[in-house]
């Protein structure tokens, strides 16, 4: 039996008292806690195997809390959900940070709740999120065993195009596409070819 991976809150902020307070009371909640005082910090660690976010400092030395943004945002890998906390945020810098996809924008002082609240929010994201790639390998996975023919049977299928129209298509025999198209079902498990759409879909190679 595996231990269960406790969710890890991320905290990123130059101010040593702040990392220390908010990394007390979030643990006493029974989160695991990683602190960081920059950016770099953060950046050069490695990725949660777990539900993870991220509470952090708007106004940074260096790189800043929007640029950090930024930066996980154009990860191809995880993205890991944020809240943003300032002692002196204005409204247009709020509003580009949950334009960017923040979770919340935590405005200094604000309560437990309103912290807990958020970081309820940010690791549902985050499951979803991770729940989402994984069924996105998943897929990938099984249309690498495609071959070249049951590849060009698979995007034909799921346009709507019938076996008679995909044969025609491709210049091969009805029966040979039925063929095709039964080990595209049975490589992709796929139960009906609606299912085999949201597949595609859901791929977004199609």
């Amino acid at each position: 039996m595996t231990a269960e991976i406790l969710p890890v809150i991320y905290i990123v902020d130059d101010d040593a008292s702040v990392r220390k307070g908010l990394g007390r009371l979030i643990r006493s909640a029974g989160y695991s806690v990683k602190t960081f005082s920059s950016a770099g910090e953060f950046l050069a660690s490695s990725d949660p195997d777990g539900p993870a976010c991220l509470v952090l400092d708007v106004s940074m030395p260096g790189i800043n809390g929007l640029e950090l943004q930024e930066t996980v945002n154009s990860l191809e890998s995880h993205q890991i959900p944020i809240i943003f906390i300032t002692g002196h945020g204005d409204i247009p810098m709020s509003v580009k940070a949950m334009k960017a996809g923040a979770v919340d924008f935590l405005t200094k002082p604000f309560n437990d709740n309103e912290l807990f609240k958020a970081i309820v929010a940010a690791l549902k994201k985050d499951i979803k999120n991770r729940e989402t790639l994984a069924r996105a390998s998943t897929i990938k996975q099984n249309i690498d065993t495609l071959t070249p023919r049951e590849h060009e049977v698979f995007a034909l299928v799921v346009t709507g195009m019938l076996n008679k129209q995909i044969a025609g298509r491709l210049g091969i025999a009805e029966k040979t596409v039925k063929v095709h198209r039964g080990r595209v079902m049975q490589k992709m498990q796929a139960g009906s070819v609606a299912e085999l759409v949201r597949l595609a879909q859901d791929f977004g190679k199609f």
